[in-house]
């Protein structure tokens, strides 16, 4: 799983080598199956990566928006994902990468202690992670139910208000800092960055952001090898590429597109050394693989990366519009592409997917029943996913935002509804523009792929229709059948 990756990211969904070239992840849609309506179910990283590993849209959970740093398990134990289902079928499982679904107990991490409830409690057997999201604070690891490295002499500390007058901050110390930032991260500062949120002590447990990308290998790769000989489940979960956009060296100058461009490359080393792993312990042919987003595309995210200046004439949501925190097209439309040498043949495919499938079609692959009481909105879309000739994708997908706003999207066939909060009827692109809209309109995709055209009145049958399906999906509290 990708972050902030939108559909046109990518050479096989678009992007042009003179921007930036993605030759390993080109290689899995040559290889396998690239579908042109796979979604993930959310604008933003947190509810997106709840509704993907419970298999429940995040709607259906109070207060689903943007986790802060120190927010308790968003997930809690005796919920039933995706980890715990293959887990029942006798698979190892781990997660690796950004988590963003909080740690602890009701009253949040305990940073210097064991942070449980955790990955553990919902059926990961190991955990490797970025505890929040990198431009919150703190910028440690998490393996299992400790922060890695932390020295008890140095004890680790994180907070909502700065900690004493002189806490260096991107405010007060602006000219130190090597990325500026134009809006909002200008708390603690940390590798020269401003974050979201204070924190102090844990220095010797502290990361530096150019070396994400080779810890995530590092990890995923030697938990592959110890579990070769078993069924496993590895949840890759880059954090690449959110904001702050500061991949290694090696990486950097190496597209046309600044930051932000070169952390796409980065991102396509981390899929390749994944796959290098499984071809040299011969995994392939015994391994799906599936590369997904979760979200759309987002430019200038609150630091001066040159994400703009440097767009060029590419196109991160390709030719849909709309991005990261909207429900338009652009927001929840990103690659997805399936791959399995030997059992997938290679192609396109135009059925529709969701990342919150995957929890359903992967207990329909290993025989395990989902449970009555959960997984709710999880469409077992395995025949999809692998290609077959009967194939059945999804007849409708609901999209929402970060959860704060109360806008939601339903596609069904071709028409698209958007339902915008009365009080905050909101729309916007990538550059981070916001213009009032009614609080429903409705396109029909098949004539106006960029939602331009608002045929709300023209079609009130189709609008009506969609408006009480949308309320009764909500109202109900479950779509599976």
């Amino acid at each position: 799983m990708a972050d902030d990756l939108g559909f046109g990211d990518v050479g096989a969904y678009g992007a042009k080598p003179e921007n930036v070239m993605t030759p390993n992840i080109d290689k899995l849609a040559e290889g396998g199956l690239k579908f042109t309506s796979g979604y993930c179910s959310a604008s933003t990283c947190t509810p997106t990566r709840y509704s993907f590993l419970t298999g429940t849209y995040a709607f259906r959970k109070n207060n689903t928006g943007i986790a802060p740093p120190n927010s308790p398990a968003i997930i809690q134990p005796g919920t039933e994902t995706i980890a715990s289902i293959l887990k029942k079928a006798g698979y190892k499982t781990a997660v690796v990468g950004k988590w963003h679904l909080g740690l602890g107990g009701p009253e949040g991490p305990n940073w210097n202690g064991e942070l449980k409830p955790g990955p553990r409690e919902i059926g990961f057997d190991f955990n490797f992670l970025l505890p929040t999201t990198n431009d919150r604070v703190p910028q440690v690891y998490v393996e299992n139910h400790r922060v890695r490295d932390l020295d008890p002499n140095d004890p680790l500390w994180v907070g909502q208000k700065k900690p004493n007058p002189d806490h260096p901050t991107g405010i007060t110390h602006r000219n130190t800092l090597r990325m500026n930032w134009n809006d909002g991260h200008n708390n603690t500062i940390h590798n020269g960055i401003g974050r979201i949120g204070f924190y102090t002590g844990g220095h010797t447990a502290r990361f530096r952001d150019e070396d994400l990308a080779d810890a995530w290998a590092k990890q995923s790769n030697k938990w592959i090898t110890e579990n070769k000989d078993e069924p496993f489940f590895l949840f890759f979960s880059s954090h690449d590429i959110h904001v702050p956009r500061m991949p290694h060296v090696r990486f950097q100058g190496k597209s046309g597109m600044s930051y932000r461009g070169d952390a796409i490359v980065q991102l396509d080393w981390n899929v390749g050394e994944i796959m290098r792993t499984l071809d040299r312990l011969d995994l392939t042919e015994k391994t799906l693989v599936i590369f997904c987003s979760d979200n759309g595309p987002v430019l200038d995210d609150g630091y001066d990366d040159e994400a703009n200046e440097t767009l060029g004439d590419h196109n991160p949501g390709g030719p849909y519009s709309g991005g990261k925190y909207t429900v338009r097209e652009g927001g929840t439309r990103t690659p997805f592409i399936s791959y399995w040498k030997g059992r997938i043949a290679p192609g396109t495919s135009d059925k529709m997917v969701s990342t919150i499938d995957l929890a359903a079609s992967l207990a329909a692959l290993t025989g395990v029943n989902l449970p009555e009481e959960g997984m709710l909105d999880s469409f077992n879309v395995l025949s999809a996913l692998l290609g077959e000739k009967s194939a059945e994708g999804r007849d409708h997908i609901v999209s929402q935002d970060n959860g704060r706003r109360g806008n939601y999207g339903l596609r069904v066939g071709n028409w698209k509804l958007q339902r915008h909060d009365s009080e905050r009827m909101y729309n916007g692109n990538l550059q981070m523009e916001a213009w009032t809209v009614p609080q429903y309109t409705l396109f029909n995709l098949t004539e106006d792929i960029k939602e331009m055209n608002n045929v709300y009145e023209k079609f009130p049958e189709v609008a009506k229709r969609m408006k009480n399906q949308l309320q009764s999906i909500i109202d109900n509290g479950y779509t599976r059948k």
